[in-house]
Parts: C-alpha cells; sequence; structure tokens
C-alpha cells in the first residue's frame, strides 16, 4: 500500500502542479493590461480596464461548468476506456460554448446596459469600459471554446497542455496588447482588441493540440455511448446554478464592503487578496481531484479511488497548514506588500483573526468541489453550495437587524461560515451516502 499510496502522490502533484503555475501566472496579465492603462494619462483608463473586465468575467463565471462538467466527464470516459464517449464530451462541451456565445454576441448590447447598470461606472469610466467590453466580448467565444478544452484536458489526465496553452496565450495577450496601444498607435481600443485575439489564437492551438490528442476508434471500446445530452446538460446545469450561488456570494461581499466605507472596501480587497492567493493553491489539488477521481469512477477502481481521496485530503491538510502559519507569521507583512496605506492597514490587522482561519476553514470546500466533480455528483454540489449560500445570507440579515457595531467582522464571519459549510456539508454527503457514490 506504501508504493501505492506514493504512486498516487506522484500522480497528483503532476497534476497540481501545472495547474497551480497557470494559476499564479493569470494576475500578470490584469497587472499589464492595468499597467498599459496607466500609461495613457488618465486614470479613467484604469478604472475602464477593471469595469470592464470585471463584466466580461461574469460570463466567463458563470460559464465555469464548461471547464468542470467536462473534466468530470471526460475522466469518467477515459476511465472506463470508452474513447468514443472521450470524443463525445469534447463535442458537446464545444457545442454548448458556441451556442451560449451566439446567444450573448446577439444579445451583447442589453447585457452590457444591464452590466452598467450593476457596476454603476461614471463619466468617462462608463464610456470607456463599454467600449472595452464591445470590443473584448467578439473574444468571448473563444475564451468559452478553451474553457470546454482545458476540461477535456484535465479529463485525459493532462493540466500540463492546458497551462503551456494558457501561459503562451497570456504572454501573446501581453505583447498584442502593446503593439496595438503604443506601435500602432491605437490608444485604449488596442487593449481590448489584443485580448480578443489572444484568446482566439489561444483556441486555435488548443484545438490543434487536442486533435493529436483525440483517441483513435481503434483505440477503445466502440460500444453505444453511456453518456447522453440529457446526462451532460444534467451535469452541467446543476454546475451553472452551483456558480451563480458562488458569484452571488463574491459580489454580495464585495458591494457591502462597498456600503462600509472606502477604507473598509480596500481592507476587504487586501484580505479576499490572501483567500485568493490561497485558492491558487488549493484549485491546483481540486483539479488534480477531478482527473484523478473521475478515471478511477470511470475505471470502477473503488479501492484505488479511496486511496486518491486520502492522499488529496492529506495533501489538502499539509497546504493549509503551510498558509496558517504563513498568515500567523507573515499576515501584516505580506499587507504591506499590497498597501502603504495606514488606515487601511489598520483595519487589514483588525482582520487578521479571518485571514488566519481562512486555510483551515474553506480547504474541505476545495478538495470536495474536486472529487465531486469527479463523481459528476453535481446535484450534491448545488445542494451543499445552495445551503452555504442559504446561511451566508441569514447570517447577514440576523446580524444587521441586530444592528451589530462589528459590520465588516460580521461580513468575513459569514463569508468563512459560507465556505466552511460547503465543505462540511460534501464531506458529510460523501461520508453517509459513500457506497453509492463509488458504486
Amino acid at each position: 500500500m506504501r508504493v501505492k499510496t506514493e504512486g498516487i502522490n506522484r500522480r497528483i502533484l503532476r497534476l497540481a502542479i501545472p495547474a497551480i503555475i497557470n494559476n499564479i501566472t493569470v494576475p500578470l496579465l490584469g497587472l499589464c493590461d492595468t499597467a498599459v492603462a496607466g500609461h495613457l494619462g488618465s486614470p479613467a483608463f484604469i478604472g475602464a480596464v477593471s469595469v470592464g473586465a470585471m463584466m466580461i468575467n461574469v460570463f466567463f463565471w458563470l460559464c465555469g461548468f464548461l471547464r468542470m462538467g467536462t473534466t468530470g466527464l471526460t475522466a469518467n470516459a477515459f476511465g472506463a476506456g470508452a474513447f468514443r464517449d472521450v470524443r463525445r464530451v469534447l463535442g458537446m462541451a464545444l457545442s454548448v460554448a458556441a451556442v451560449i456565445s451566439l446567444v450573448i454576441l446577439i444579445f451583447q448590447k442589453p447585457f452590457l446596459s444591464l452590466l452598467l447598470i450593476v457596476t454603476s461606472p461614471e463619466g468617462d469610466v462608463a464610456a470607456l469600459s463599454s467600449q472595452y467590453f464591445s470590443i473584448c466580448i467578439w473574444g468571448l467565444p473563444a475564451q468559452l471554446g478553451f474553457m470546454a478544452i482545458c476540461g477535456w484536458f484535465i479529463g485525459m489526465q493532462s493540466t500540463l497542455v492546458p497551462m503551456l496553452v494558457a501561459v503562451g496565450m497570456n504572454l501573446v495577450n501581453i505583447g498584442l496588447s502593446l503593439s496595438f496601444v503604443f506601435l500602432f498607435d491605437m490608444g485604449f481600443p488596442g487593449i481590448p482588441l489584443g485580448t480578443a485575439v489572444a484568446n482566439w489564437i489561444g483556441l486555435v492551438a488548443s484545438l490543434i493540440i487536442a486533435g493529436r490528442m483525440i483517441p483513435k476508434k481503434e483505440e477503445g471500446t466502440e460500444a453505444e455511448s453511456k453518456i447522453s445530452f440529457g446526462k451532460f446538460f444534467s451535469v452541467n446545469a446543476n454546475l451553472f446554478l452551483r456558480s451563480a450561488c458562488v458569484m452571488g456570494v463574491s459580489v454580495a461581499v464585495t458591494s457591502i464592503g462597498a456600503r462600509l466605507g472606502d477604507i473598509t472596501l480596500a481592507a476587504n480587497a487586501v484580505v479576499m487578496q490572501f483567500f485568493i492567493f490561497f485558492s491558487y493553491f488549493m484549485d491546483g489539488f481540486a483539479f488534480a481531484g477531478e482527473a484523478l477521481v473521475g478515471k478511477d469512477a470511470g475505471s470502477s477502481d473503488r479501492s484505488r479511488m479511496m486511496v486518491t481521496i486520502r492522499a488529496l485530503l492529506k495533501w489538502g491538510v499539509g497546504v493549509a497548514t503551510v498558509f496558517l502559519i504563513v498568515y500567523i507569521i507573515g499576515s501584516d507583512f505580506i499587507a504591506s506588500l499590497l498597501t502603504d496605506e495606514g488606515t487601511v492597514l489598520h483595519t487589514v490587522r483588525h482582520l487578521k483573526l479571518w485571514i488566519c482561519l481562512l486555510p483551515p476553514l474553506t480547504v474541505l470546500a476545495f478538495l470536495f468541489d474536486g472529487i465531486f466533480i469527479g463523481l459528476t455528483r453535481t446535484r450534491e454540489m448545488l445542494i451543499a453550495t445552495a445551503s452555504a449560500t442559504a446561511a451566508f445570507v441569514l447570517i447577514l440579515v440576523v446580524g444587521f437587524r441586530l444592528s451589530s457595531p462589528c459590520a465588516n467582522m460580521l461580513l468575513w464571519g459569514a463569508f468563512e461560515t459560507y465556505l466552511l459549510l460547503r465543505g462540511v456539508l460534501l464531506a458529510s454527503i460523501f461520508c453517509a451516502e459513500r457506497r453509492k457514490l463509488l458504486a
């Protein structure tokens, strides 16, 4: 069993490390776009990049099911050796991405109007962010297609390929944006144009690689498909509703923080970076869980699946412990790297308890998300997330009715309770229905 466990650990790290590297490099693109906008002569350009990117990301977040659902279903088919289903899942995912993209492009003006109402930018920022959205939206079909293919790659037990394509795409994006803005003297429109063109280049590259990875007919069983469009739709509908809950909580945290004042909003943004950085690492292990558990489920190897799950939990506890120690010792220093505003740093120090609690309270949510995606049991994920979201809302409603003088503390308590409940509920469902889930 020791040798087998060590083999599982190698498989986990082989999948987790490229995913972590990919996650860490993502902020470089936003940093570059902000830096380019910052040299165009007006603060409005920086604000427009921030608001415009957030509006585009709303579609990206809501369509996260294209990656997650594709990963689980592909991993199941790959583990079973049903390569007809492996090809079928990729085709269905790309078809759904294309249909969603067409709808978004047709109704882009109403969507833009709605998003402008929600984000409420003013003056020049409103006009520029609208321009950013109107250009960048034409790269969204490629972005959604690439998301679907990334899920397929992970299901095929590879996070290295999507990492290389994504990093290359980001580098191309940076180069194109710089060239369009300064070399071709296009000004601000060159930033979203660079992003849109880079997305299409990334999609083409990933399609070429996927074409070479698609199993030939003679490599696996060509029996009647077990993955119907009905199952594909069911799995992804649950994930879509779950994503809506997750996005709703995230928007609520930002919105409520903004109403508590500029200092609180800034401090919360700093604290959220601690959560995001931890999530970069835990998402890597969650991706590994999706691929490995999904493959084991497809091959009906229950004993290896349990070894995989135990190993994932050990890695999760280890990573969370390291982050807990780092945050206890170095949270003040890390915060000082993010801002030098004294009042903001003072507010962040008052939130240190919540910073330190982030790793131990949230680790189960990340890991069991990966496990349940691998099992394609997305209904349970939706139930757990919806229940946790309801608890988040209830805490805030009751707390604010009591006129709590520590409103921001209450906000973070509600947010971390939501994250904790997501993980605990999924863990409880897994333990209670383990035989059924692993059947």
